[in-house]
């Protein structure tokens, strides 16, 4: 019976009941040990009705990728096929179930959401994993993804983990925290579980168990065996202390074949009973011995599977064994474990038998390393990478064993221990290369944790080691030196550009074009006037160009062509970088690239944000925030809550500018600037210019005017607003600066829209004579296809000087047309401005709306996404895909979104305009 848990219950219940009308959703239940999460688990799990599948971490010494996974979902696996092709190699390969390209855990996750997916297709699921802490990372990092995007599926996904959240960390995941027992009901399981013993050890067991539930049942035993003045007095031991003595004195009791069988299901997480007995005939111990650990209530027996009843058991038995018994244990499971799919188990306990330098043993878990590193088990590779340098015989194998180990940690983002193992590796390595792949290792810890200088720093000293030798392996840390560069100021970005260019690439090198478009697009500054025939001054390169001839087949050559993407960017490049960047988002649609979307939906939004095309930025950034904080990528969370502020801001929404902009600058790492801090400072400046607040305006975007930041892509974009916030706040010197190298930037980007702009500015500022020459050339500039957020601002700014010159009907018009835009835009603020403009003229206005005109405007972010892919003919499958979501979920989604559009099918959204025109 389960005693005092009524309102714990209730809250599965409802979980239970959103899963059988078809919703999914997630609880983890935490609590200390002993506390009664097991035994929750255990009544739910024979209470309901609804079909189930379960899973358990286990504490053990190695880390086995997607061990804990594959045998949670080993009753789907006959669901595997019905999978889309990389989703389903996927999960084989991480499995070992097939041979594979290395997938990303996230995509491994996804993999793992459309499996449970399909397996609830007939009947509601309950998806449970207990001591959920003790689950090997990639097992982890995978459910836990899958967990986040479950929402129409009918799953119920329970986890139950330790009470410290940093042992699993899910943050934003419902929580339920496990209370001790009141009086009452702890009273009562103690009389259930110990009826004779006295009034004086009842009361002490009460007193001591603290509400425990596992104290409340083994406490009495322990205590009943005590002598007067024992020094286990009350509160002598922490309670988990004392219940790991008290198991360790039921296990002392059992026969020496008995506990030896304990001790091998002990130090092997597989639970595997065929291995057990193998490993065990040699002691002895077999099925008699194993039916008395069951009779002694110390394990529990499913199927073909052993598993402790409570993990403080396991602890117990391998505390109480001598050395000499666990060498042997070790050494016999690693004879058991003789097939060749074992052989990583068998590794690690080779390994644990050692008692020295052992060579064969560490080949064996090199060999492991390197099959982990395949599966993206890169936490799994860098322990049995480092496990294998302290049991090589040889300094040099010692030495790449610890760099192989530095790089997996780093991979696997354990950023302290990847910098620990490269300065252990560092003292010993004489290569130069090797020392530069080290500084490599050490400069992405630095940069990850805020320390940019040092990172710069770092990589600066990995290239110029080996700029003479392996000058393409400089070029790319050179280009990696670019990104740190880009947040220390224009001086660092300088030096960096002129070591690349510097270097002797063979023409022939991939890495070359990209090396050639840096060092064209960022030349170096001279004093002076710039002389017509420099062709560093005078070429513009051309991001098309580049990815026309630029080589993209591995990680590195597409991590290059990112770097040039956000370049393009900051040349002005918006169309080509939009187009690159959602190539390269199809891409990584396609091949589970999950991890690398942020960084390229950043660039995305950026362009579409440019573009005028706010409905889409939304869309995308939504994406990417969410995809963001699913991988914890505290740069990009932060650089995404700075764009939906900017979003907001253009809107005049000032409550949820100010929550994303807060959001944005809370992401900072160490001492480091918060990566949307740019951003964030243009929307909010953005907003109070819209607001009418021009002061406020000038002072948010003086600061991106100066260093630092200057140099940043909204930094140069926002020049334009804030030349109107200095006109508006009657202080037009403060413009002047900036204007000068708006105009310069301007004449590099050669683009019509980069002309008017400037040509508005110098509008803003010439006087009532000469301005209307610059205000009729501006509008000629703006297309009138693009960009329309900023060819209605140049239509009002005109108009208020048309009003001010009291040509009342010529301003009337201009006014009028940039207030349909500004509707139609969602930029109400702007709207306001241009109402209160007409209302000065006596010009009729169109009331002030609560959303945009179009049905688009009706649907959320994640809606739009799919109508759109829908509109283009994808299938239900085929959306789920591309946006890692379930199709069960799509479903939902488009169901929702018909009503909002008029429409009862997806056959219709064809016939919607504004759908069309995206999906063109």
């Amino acid at each position: 019976m389960l005693y005092g848990r009524d309102s714990e219950l209730r809250t599965i219940e409802r979980l239970l009941a959103d899963a059988r009308e078809g919703r999914s959703g997630v609880l983890v239940v935490r609590g200390e040990p002993g506390i009664g999460k097991t035994a929750l688990l255990d009544h739910v799990l024979a209470d309901t009705s609804l079909r189930t599948i379960r899973g358990t971490g286990v504490e053990y010494e190695a880390e086995l990728p997607y061990a804990g996974l594959s045998l949670l979902l080993r009753p789907a696996l006959d669901h595997l096929d019905r999978l889309p092709d990389p989703q389903r190699q996927a999960l084989a390969a991480a499995f070992g179930l097939a041979a594979g390209e290395r997938s990303e855990p996230m995509f491994v996750g996804l993999a793992v959401l459309s499996l449970l997916s399909e397996y609830a297709s007939d009947d509601p699921l309950l998806c449970v994993v207990d001591d959920a802490q003790w689950l090997d990372r990639a097992s982890r990092d995978a459910l836990v993804f899958a967990a986040r995007r479950l929402y129409a599926e009918g799953i119920a996904l329970i986890f139950a983990a330790r009470e410290d959240a940093h042992a699993f960390p899910v943050q934003g995941l419902p929580e339920l925290a496990l209370a001790a027992l009141e009086p009452e009901h702890a009273g009562a399981l103690l009389d259930e579980h110990a009826r004779d013993i006295s009034a004086t050890t009842r009361s002490r067991v009460l007193a001591e168990s603290r509400g425990n539930p596992l104290a409340l049942i083994e406490l009495p035993v322990s205590l009943t065996g005590e002598r007067a003045g024992d020094t286990l007095r009350p509160g002598a031991l922490p309670l988990t202390s004392r219940l790991r003595i008290a198991f360790h004195g039921r296990v002392t009791r059992l026969d020496e074949g008995t506990g030896m069988l304990l001790l091998l299901a002990a130090i092997d997480d597989s639970g595997d009973l065929g291995i057990l007995l193998r490993a065990g005939a040699g002691f002895g111990a077999g099925p008699p011995e194993l039916a008395a650990a069951e009779e002694a209530s110390l394990i529990v027996v499913d199927d073909d599977r052993l598993r402790f009843r409570h993990p403080l058991i396991r602890a117990a038995v391998q505390q109480r064994a001598p050395i000499d018994r666990r060498l042997a244990a070790h050494r016999a499971l690693a004879d058991a474990f003789d097939a060749p799919d074992h052989a990583d188990r068998r590794a690690w306990h080779l390994a644990a038998a050692a008692t020295g330098v052992d060579e064969p043993a560490a080949s064996a878990l090199e060999r492991t390393g390197e099959r982990a590193r395949e599966r993206s088990g890169h936490l799994a590779a860098a322990l049995a990478y480092e496990k294998a340098a302290r049991l090589s015989e040889d300094v040099p194998a010692r030495t790449r064993r610890l760099v192989l180990a530095a790089e997996a940690a780093s991979e696997a983002g354990e950023l302290d221990q990847a910098r620990a193992f490269a300065e252990r590796a560092g003292s010993a390595a004489a290569d130069d290369a090797i020392r530069a792949r080290l500084l490599h290792v050490r400069a992405l810890s630095d940069f990850w944790q805020g320390a940019f200088t040092n990172a710069h720093e770092l990589l600066l000293q990995g290239a110029a080691l080996t700029a003479g030798s392996r000058p393409e392996r400089a070029a790319r840390l050179l280009l990696q030196s670019i990104h740190t560069a880009w947040y220390l100021g224009e001086a660092e970005l300088g030096t960096t550009l002129l070591e690349l260019a510097a270097l002797e690439l063979p023409p022939t090198a991939s890495v070359t074009p990209v090396v050639e478009f840096m060092i064209a697009a960022f030349p170096p500054k001279q004093d002076g006037p710039r002389p017509d025939t420099d062709p560093l001054h005078t070429e513009r390169p051309s991001l098309g160009d580049l990815i026309r001839v630029a080589p993209r087949t591995d990680t590195e050559e597409q991590r290059d062509l990112l770097l040039a993407c956000g370049v393009g960017l900051a040349l002005g490049q918006d169309a080509d970088a939009h187009h690159i960047a959602s190539l390269f988002a199809r891409e990584s649609r396609l091949r589970g690239g999950i991890g690398r979307l942020p960084t390229i939906l950043f660039f995305v939004a950026e362009a579409e944000i440019f573009e005028s095309r706010h409905t889409d930025a939304l869309a995308t950034a939504s994406e990417g925030l969410r995809i963001a904080q699913d991988s914890g990528q505290q740069q990009w969370i932060s650089q995404f809550e700075s764009v939906l502020a900017y979003l907001a801001g253009v809107s005049g929404d000032a409550e949820a500018a100010h929550r994303h902009a807060d959001a944005a600058l809370a992401g900072g790492v160490g001492s480091a600037m918060p990566a949307g801090a740019p951003w964030s400072a243009w929307a909010l400046g953005l907003l109070d210019l819209g607001l009418g607040r021009p002061e406020s305006a000038l002072n948010r975007l003086e600061r991106l005017a100066r260093e630092p930041l200057r140099h940043h892509i909204s930094a140069t974009r926002s020049i334009p607003d804030l030349v109107e916030a200095a006109v508006r706040s009657g202080a037009p010197e403060r413009a002047r600066e900036p204007l000068a190298r708006f105009e310069q930037w301007a004449g590099r980007a050669d683009q019509r829209w980069a002309d008017a702009l400037v040509l508005r500015c110098h509008a803003l500022l010439a006087s009532d004579e000469t301005a209307e020459e610059s205000w009729a050339a501006a509008l000629a500039r703006h297309e009138s296809e693009r960009r329309p957020l900023e060819r209605a601002r140049t239509g009002l700014l005109y108009g208020e000087w048309l009003r001010r010159m009291r040509r009342k009907t010529d301003a009337r018009d201009r006014l009028r047309t940039a207030l349909e835009e500004f509707e139609r835009l969602d930029a109400r603020s702007w709207a306001d401005r241009a109402r209160t403009e007409l209302g000065a003229i006596g010009g009729s206005a169109t009331p002030r709306g609560a959303r945009p005109a179009g049905v688009l405007a009706l649907l959320t972010p994640q809606e739009l996404q799919i109508t759109r892919l829908a509109a283009q003919g994808l299938s239900n499958r085929d959306i789920a895909a591309q946006l890692f979501l379930s199709p069960r979920t799509v479903g939902h989604h488009l169901y929702k979104a018909y009503p909002k559009l008029g429409i009862v099918s997806r056959t219709e959204l064809s016939t919607i305009p504004e759908l069309a025109a995206l999906a063109g």
